[in-house]
């Protein structure tokens, strides 16, 4: 499987199983796509795709073009085969637990109009957790994580900083489990800023790996839908925070996160507002609503949306080549190693590899998932009590979806978001297709933005 297309002038053609990138000139791009079309069909290749296109090229260029296509499908890097396929130990997994999102608060000082946590309390009463249920989620985090040494917890709401005690005394409880266990804890804090002041700056500056900030972009874009209880705006309320944080972390190990909707489809514009006010890792996710909601996206605004992520690709690579660069979370790809195998097949781990623990301990696949019938596994006191449905996340892959089999892009995104599967569709093995549009045109400005870097 192959997948051909243009980008600003350049053709690229990406072979799926192998990974391998190409940029081909015009006979060669043309001549590849007839190859395709006939590589199965009882003709004569050649002869075909040179009748096909002598009125455009010179014989000697078309026949070149289709010696150095044989010549790279002889070499595996073009139409070769899926070696994952058909060998299920690629598929296997030791079962291990290597993230925990720590639903520290259910509770928000904020009341953002997309909020997929019903506005923090996940449906299910506004709480906190206390020390001792946060413990036992180390705890069972620590023992369900077996042999890997690597674990991570990401401090999660509703708003974490409204439970920012026992967010302390936690840190201080890795600490102690860390120094008497063969584990190293990365911890990660996602908060919307607005009770980021000082001494919370210095805290997590000196305890978290990582940071995630929310802010949707230009004034007017946030605080439509990022307010307060009293429907005011947030914006001026958390910029300088947002801002402060970032020069803090000396621009490293952050992301500021925002969401698109239907009211700013030219999201382009907030993420390069972003950068403006010296913002250099951002991240911008379109949201995921109800096709009736007035901010949800549709079918209709793909050729909008995907036309936004082509302009923001081309601002992007101006930008790095003038030197004033910033990153884009969904324009980070790796092309020479990339993610494992099994990532590449099974996508995040939802359900066996990563889960959520709530303020009462219960145990979900993830954040998405938390208060829905049917999808709590258990409670960090007594352990998983559902294994089968750990094991339908575990069972699931690019290979059980029947969409996946002939996208191009699933080695990229090992088979989508179970969460919006099951909210779209009633099921884990059937992708949201517009995030899986989205997603494609993401990988394939992503594609270009490394092949324009490497020309120039």
């Amino acid at each position: 499987m192959i997948h051909c297309y243009c980008l600003y002038g350049t053709k690229i053609v990406l072979d799926v199983n192998s990974g391998a990138v190409h940029l081909f000139d015009d006979v060669s791009y043309d001549a590849i796509k007839e190859y395709e079309k006939l590589k199965f069909n009882d003709v004569n290749i050649e002869d075909t795709i040179v009748k096909k296109l002598e009125d455009r090229y010179d014989l000697g260029e078309i026949r070149e073009a289709l010696s150095e296509i044989k010549a790279l499908e002889k070499e595996g890097l073009l139409f070769s085969e899926d070696l994952y396929k058909t060998n299920p130990g690629f598929l296997k997994t030791d079962g291990a637990v290597k993230a925990m999102c720590l639903h520290v608060s259910h509770d928000c000082n904020m009341r953002c109009g997309y909020c997929f946590a019903s506005s923090g309390d996940f449906g299910t009463g506004r709480k906190v957790m206390d020390l001792e249920t946060a413990k036992k989620a180390v705890d069972f985090l620590v023992e369900s994580s077996k042999g890997k040494k690597n674990i991570e917890i990401d401090f999660f709401g509703g708003e974490p900083l409204m439970n920012f005690d026992v967010v302390k005394k936690t840190v201080e409880y890795t600490n102690r489990v860390e120094k008497h266990s063969s584990k190293n804890f990365r911890l990660t804090m996602t908060t919307n800023a607005l009770l980021l002041d000082e001494e919370k700056m210095n805290y997590i500056n000196r305890h978290f790996d990582n940071v995630v900030l929310s802010l949707d972009g230009r004034i007017g874009t946030n605080d439509r839908m990022r307010k307060l209880h009293n429907g005011q705006g947030t914006y001026n309320r958390i910029i300088g925070s947002i801002k402060k944080m970032a020069d803090k972390r000396k621009h490293m190990d952050y992301y500021v996160r925002g969401t698109y909707t239907a009211f700013n489809t030219d999201f382009c514009t907030d993420v390069l507002h972003m950068a403006d006010m010296g913002i250099r890792n951002i991240s911008v996710e379109p949201v995921v609503a109800a096709y009736h909601k007035e901010h949800s996206l549709d079918k209709t605004m793909l050729p909008l949306l995907k036309s936004e992520y082509e302009r923001l690709a081309l601002e992007y690579v101006k930008r790095r080549s003038s030197g004033n660069p910033f990153t884009f979370f969904h324009f980070m790809i790796d092309l020479e190693q990339g993610p494992c195998v099994t990532k590449r097949l099974k996508g995040c781990g939802a359900g066996y590899e990563y889960i959520a623990v709530t303020p009462e301990g219960d145990i979900y696949p993830c954040h998405q998932f938390v208060g829905q019938d049917g999808f709590k596994l258990g409670n960090v006191e007594y352990g998983i009590e559902s294994p089968e449905m750990v094991n339908s996340f575990k069972n699931s892959n690019i290979y059980t979806k029947d969409k996946c089999t002939d996208c191009w892009a699933k080695f990229y995104c090992g088979g989508g978001c179970a969460a919006n599967s099951q909210a779209f569709n009633n099921s884990l093995n059937k992708p949201y297709e517009l995030g899986c549009e989205l997603e494609k045109k993401r990988i394939e400005c992503a594609i270009w933005i490394k092949a324009f870097e490497k020309e120039v």
